[in-house]
C-alpha cells in the first residue's frame, strides 16, 4: 500500500522553524529520509517553496480564477510530502511518528489510491493502466 505523508505547519510551526539552525534541520530530515530509503519504503518526497511563490486556482466561477499566494485565509500550509510503500496503515503510522517535526507541525497520512481501487472495466481506468505501463517502459529505457 502507498501512503502520502503530508507535512503541514501553522504560525507556531513557522516561528519554531525560524529559531532552529538550518544545518540541524537538514541533518535531521536527511537522516529520516535515509532511514526511509534504507528500509526500502520511500517512493518519493519533496519539499515545497514558500506559499508566496505559489498560486491557487479557484473553480467556484467560470472561468476559474487564479490568485497568487500567500494564502491569508489558510490556518496551516502544506509544506512537503513523502510517498511511502508499506504493508499496512499501522506501518505508515510508525514511519510518520519518526519524522523529525516539532510543535506547530503535523503530518496528515493518507492512502494513495491505486488502479486496483477502481472498476477494472472502466475505459479510462484501462487507458490509465496503459499510460502507466508506457511511462514505466520509457523510464526503464532511460535508466539503462
Amino acid at each position: 500500500m502507498k501512503y502520502m505523508l503530508i507535512m503541514r505547519a501553522n504560525d507556531e510551526g513557522y516561528a519554531a522553524y525560524d529559531e532552529l539552525d538550518f544545518t540541524e534541520i537538514i541533518a535531521a530530515m536527511g537522516a529520516y529520509n535515509e532511514s526511509l530509503m534504507k528500509a526500502g519504503v520511500l517512493l518519493a518526497g519533496e519539499g515545497l517553496t514558500d506559499a508566496a511563490e505559489g498560486f491557487v486556482v479557484d473553480f467556484d466561477s467560470t472561468p476559474p480564477v487564479v490568485t497568487d499566494g500567500p494564502y491569508a485565509e489558510a490556518k496551516e500550509l502544506f509544506n512537503g510530502f513523502w510517498i511511502i510503500q508499506v504493508s499496512s496503515k499501522e506501518e505508515a503510522a510508525e514511519w510518520a511518528k519518526r519524522c523529525p517535526l516539532g510543535p506547530g507541525t503535523r503530518l496528515e497520512v493518507r492512502r494513495v489510491t491505486e488502479l486496483e481501487d477502481f472498476p477494472q472495466d472502466n475505459e479510462w481506468i484501462q487507458k490509465e493502466a496503459g499510460w502507466r505501463e508506457e511511462l514505466e517502459g520509457k523510464a526503464a529505457g532511460t535508466n539503462s
